[in-house]
């Protein structure tokens, strides 16, 4: 399997995040989600822990070098990264550490940013962050620095994969394959929902992956609706198990990839066939729209619709794209374009994740696909390539 070259992942991701940085008329970022500072400084720390703690945070300026306030005592974990110039403490002035001294903390913390937008920005004031308490923003007001919405600036950086980044997604949906198909021999009637989830855990971690971010397996009548969670039910000869990896695997990136299954050796129902049918049609014939300069609008008004009987149940999303987490842009089914479609175009570059399902309201079982893709210049490049079930095609 093909590894990036990590030094240069980072160099390549800092120069796509700095260059949007400027292109918003900023003076610098300041980044606080996990996944941003990691793809800002190349660096990862206490992933989970962080993204409920604001325990550590990264100061991208427009130009010149990245600070990384680093979780105390942790410093060792981060040196020599190439996208990182400067390792200092973070101030953490969260309640959980600060207590009822959380204001004089955040003092001390606006007055070290409100010197780096001195140092960095002469006049500009404007820093782009994209997450801050109400005491922080006030805090950093004080200071006559603009606050702008920073998830917007990063967001416009991560959509379009750099080269090496396009090798580290590779790998990582390489890696969650391997724990697809270890789930695959582990499917037997009489195993738990549960007990079967856990083997994508441990192939993800053997590998060199970092989490999950949901517990999307169901079996049997958990299949219909979606967005069940893995239970404790045992899995029983013939039924449907529907899954979505969500899974941040190698390098820190995610490889969301679903397919069905039937359980056992038993013939599929004409039903169970018609779910899978309709599921497939709908990801595969939508996935070559996917070609440079084609709108979001124009996917989803050209997508593929599943039959009548199985739309009050189908997905919000036709697609979304996917790098260190679920990523922008999120491209919403037809008849929800009015109220929560956006607009832009396909890009080379971008990975995206199209996906459906298919349930009936009062039907037994449901069935979830999901393809992860790249686009390139000359279209669609498929990434997953873990087997479809032929039993139900």
């Amino acid at each position: 399997m093909l590894k990036p070259d990590e030094r240069q992942l980072d160099l390549e991701r800092l120069d796509r995040l700095q260059a949007q940085i400027r292109a918003h008329d900023c003076a610098a970022g300041l980044f606080y989600d996990p996944t941003n500072i990691r793809y800002a400084s190349g660096t990862s720390n206490m992933q989970v822990y962080g993204l409920h703690n604001p325990c550590r945070y990264v100061f991208v300026p427009a130009e010149g070098p990245v600070v990384l306030f680093e979780f105390a005592g942790c410093e060792h974990l981060v040196q020599g990264k190439a996208a990182v110039g400067e390792i200092r403490n973070a101030v953490a002035w969260y309640h959980f550490i600060a207590g009822d001294r959380v204001e004089e903390k955040a003092r001390d913390w606006a007055n070290e940013i409100a010197d780096l937008m001195r140092q960095h920005g002469a006049d500009n004031r404007r820093l782009a962050v994209d997450r801050l308490d109400p005491i922080g923003l006030r805090a950093l007001e004080r200071h006559g620095i603009d606050v702008i919405d920073g998830q917007t600036v990063i967001n416009h950086a991560r959509k379009i994969k750099t080269p090496q980044e396009q090798i580290a997604v590779r790998a990582a949906v390489a890696n969650c394959e391997a724990g697809i198909q270890l789930m695959y021999e582990h499917l037997e009637p009489g195993v738990t929902e549960q007990r079967l989830w856990s083997y994508l855990h441990q192939a993800n971690i053997e590998h060199g992956g970092e989490w999950i971010e949901t517990r999307l397996l169901t079996s049997g009548p958990r299949t219909n609706p979606w967005y069940q969670e893995c239970s404790s039910r045992v899995i029983e000869a013939g039924d449907m198990v529907s899954f979505d990896t969500d899974l941040i695997g190698a390098f820190g990136y995610s490889a969301d990839i679903s397919r069905s299954w039937i359980a056992g050796d038993r013939r599929p129902s004409s039903e169970q066939r018609a779910l899978y049918a309709a599921a497939y049609q709908q990801v595969h014939d939508t996935i070559p729209l996917f070609r440079p300069g084609v709108t979001f609008a124009e996917i989803a008004e050209n997508s593929a619709r599943l039959p009548e009987r199985y739309r009050e149940r189908t997905n919000s999303a036709i697609a979304h794209g996917i790098g260190l987490c679920n990523e922008y842009p999120l491209i919403v089914s037809p008849h929800l374009w009015e109220d929560g479609g956006i607009e832009g175009m396909i890009e080379p570059g971008m990975v995206l994740c199209v996906e459906s399902f298919a349930g009936e309201v009062g039907g037994k079982e449901g069935v979830k696909l999901e393809q992860q893709i790249l686009v390139t210049e000359d279209g669609p490049e498929l990434l997953s390539k873990y087997p479809l079930e032929e039993r139900l095609l």
